[in-house]
C-alpha cells in the first residue's frame, strides 16, 4: 500500500508488468514504426504499429499459425518458425509501403540467438531495414531447424510432427521449401 503523502502509484499497465514507459518513450522517439515481437507458449506473434496518440494503429500483423497457409507442418513457436514468421512480416510491411522499422520486445530480456533475433533475421532477410547487430542472429543450423533434427535423431518421440506428416529429420528441407513459398 501507499507509504506516505509523497507516494506515486505506477500506471497500471507498469504495475501489471506489461509495458516499460522509459524503453517505449525511446523507441517512440525514433518516429519510425515499430517491429513488435512477442513469443507466447504456443505461437510467435510480430506486428508492425505506428504512433497514434488516440492509440497504436497496427499497419501489419502476423501470427505464426499463418505459416499453416504456406505448408508449414513444425511447431508454431520454436526457432525456424520464428524466423519464417519474420520473412512474413518483412514481405507484408514492404508490401504494405513500409521499409524502415525499429525492433520492440518488450520487457524480454535481449538474449543472442533467441528466437526474438529469429524474428528479426526474417525480417532483415526480406528487404526491411532494422538497425541491428548481426552477432544477435541465430545461426543458419538453428534457423533452418538442424538441432531439432540431430535431437531427434537421438531422442525420438516427435509424435505430434509425424501427425502432420513431417518427420524431424526432414525439417532442414522443410523449412527451406516455405521459405521459398513465402518469398514467391
Amino acid at each position: 500500500m501507499a507509504r506516505g503523502p509523497r507516494y506515486r502509484v505506477p500506471y497500471r499497465r507498469r504495475r501489471e508488468g506489461k509495458t516499460n514507459y522509459r524503453k517505449r518513450l525511446r523507441l517512440l522517439v525514433s518516429r519510425k514504426p515499430r517491429l513488435i515481437v512477442r513469443i507466447t507458449n504456443s505461437r510467435v506473434i510480430a506486428q508492425i504499429a505506428e504512433y497514434d496518440p488516440v492509440g497504436d494503429r497496427i499497419l501489419v500483423s502476423v501470427d505464426s499459425s499463418m505459416l499453416t497457409k504456406y505448408g508449414w507442418k513444425g511447431d508454431l513457436n520454436n526457432t525456424p518458425a520464428a524466423y519464417l514468421t519474420g520473412l512474413l512480416i518483412g514481405k507484408k510491411a514492404i508490401e504494405a509501403g513500409v521499409r524502415e522499422v525499429v525492433l520492440d520486445i518488450g520487457l524480454k530480456t535481449p538474449t543472442k540467438g533467441s528466437r526474438v533475433f529469429a524474428v528479426l533475421r526474417g525480417a532483415v532477410e526480406s528487404g526491411l531495414e532494422v538497425p541491428h547487430s548481426p552477432e544477435v542472429f541465430p545461426d543458419d543450423q538453428r534457423i533452418r531447424g538442424e538441432h531439432i533434427a540431430e535431437y531427434y535423431e537421438k531422442v525420438g518421440g516427435f509424435s505430434q510432427y509425424e501427425k502432420r506428416g513431417l518427420k524431424p529429420s526432414e525439417l532442414p528441407a522443410h523449412v527451406d521449401e516455405v521459405k521459398s513459398k513465402i518469398m514467391g
